[in-house]
């Protein structure tokens, strides 16, 4: 048989197998095997109805067919993957719990509603979105009857008094969950966790200038709203950044935590020691020969070092890693 039908062969098998065969579908295909819009694709992925998988050899996630499969034999598809993603804004959840949008916007501020997403109207005023599910179930508890119907009690209005809006730390909570579902490595566990904090908060825990370098190219980016600079993006900034006092303190000491399991699995990597041979001719007892002079090292300068004979509160990482998982 000659070199080229082999060739033919090799590649008609491969042809085949990627048409018919088991090959990962990328997830704008997934998202329309599914019936899904792409943002309601993303959702369901986030809140863990869908499984996705890293890419091979490439940047990115894609879905395996069997994953598809298993959802489209589902009973009730699509109509029932649909519903699980459907969400509303203040306006529509207020009529579906049968209170007004005051009323609502409390409950959402003291933390009983959980938004599970958010983005910026033309007037850079925050929009925050709810899973329609969650509400009707709310709603449909007897022993919220009281929040929805009466007066609230007169704990919950001194916390509206003093200015309390959980919406943003529940928002970035359910967001640390699902990147902690989606890392596979101890670097990019403590990337998702750095992802909430600031970076002077980051550069105080993780003093080593290249673990800190490593670590930065596991921290995922904020959602993009807004011209890099602008006041949206700013605003996402302060959203997406953890403000709390206690909110920060967990997650520091998270961040230490995950960042001492990431450095004794796999160190972060450093650039090999040079040793330059003398050049045979060169003499630095010359008067004009120009002494060679190394490279600084990075600064190693110790910054509010977290003390680690103590071990860390397991936390904000423990709680809602053990529950992605």
């Amino acid at each position: 048989m000659s070199g080229n039908s082999v060739t033919h062969e090799v590649k008609s098998t491969a042809r085949t197998a990627a048409t018919t065969g088991r090959a990962p579908f990328s997830q704008s295909r997934a998202a329309r095997e599914l019936g899904l819009k792409r943002g309601e694709f993303d959702l369901a992925v986030h809140l863990g109805h869908i499984r996705t998988r890293p890419a091979e050899g490439e940047i990115g996630r894609q879905v395996d067919r069997i994953e598809v499969e298993r959802l489209r034999a589902q009973e009730g598809f699509p109509e029932a993957l649909r519903k699980k993603v459907t969400t509303v804004g203040t306006k529509e959840g207020s009529a579906i719990m049968e209170v007004t949008a005051a009323r609502f916007t409390r409950l959402a501020r003291l933390g009983l509603l959980i938004p599970v997403s958010f983005h910026l109207n033309r007037y850079r005023a925050v929009v925050w979105r709810y899973l329609t599910d969650e509400l009707h179930e709310f709603a449909a508890d007897t022993k919220n009857a009281q929040l929805l119907n009466r007066p609230l009690p007169e704990r919950l209005r001194g916390q509206l008094d003093t200015g309390v809006d959980l919406r943003p730390r529940n928002w970035r909570g359910q967001h640390l969950g699902f990147l902690l579902s989606q890392a596979g490595d101890p670097w990019e566990r403590a990337g998702a966790v750095a992802s909430l904090l600031d970076p002077v908060h980051i550069s105080e825990i993780v003093t080593d200038p290249y673990e800190r370098s490593h670590l930065s190219r596991f921290r995922p980016p904020p959602p993009a709203h807004g011209a890099p600079g602008s006041p949206a993006a700013h605003l996402t900034e302060r959203i997406t950044t953890a403000q709390d006092p206690d909110e920060i303190d967990l997650l520091r000491a998270d961040l230490q935590r995950a960042v001492r399991e990431a450095r004794i699995q796999r160190p972060a990597p450093r650039p090999a020691a040079r040793h330059p041979a003398p050049h045979p001719h060169h003499d630095d007892s010359h008067p004009h020969s120009p002494r060679r002079r190394c490279p600084p090292a990075p600064e190693h300068r110790e910054r509010h070092r977290p003390s680690e004979s103590s071990p860390p509160a397991r936390g904000l990482l423990g709680r809602l890693f053990r529950r992605a998982t």
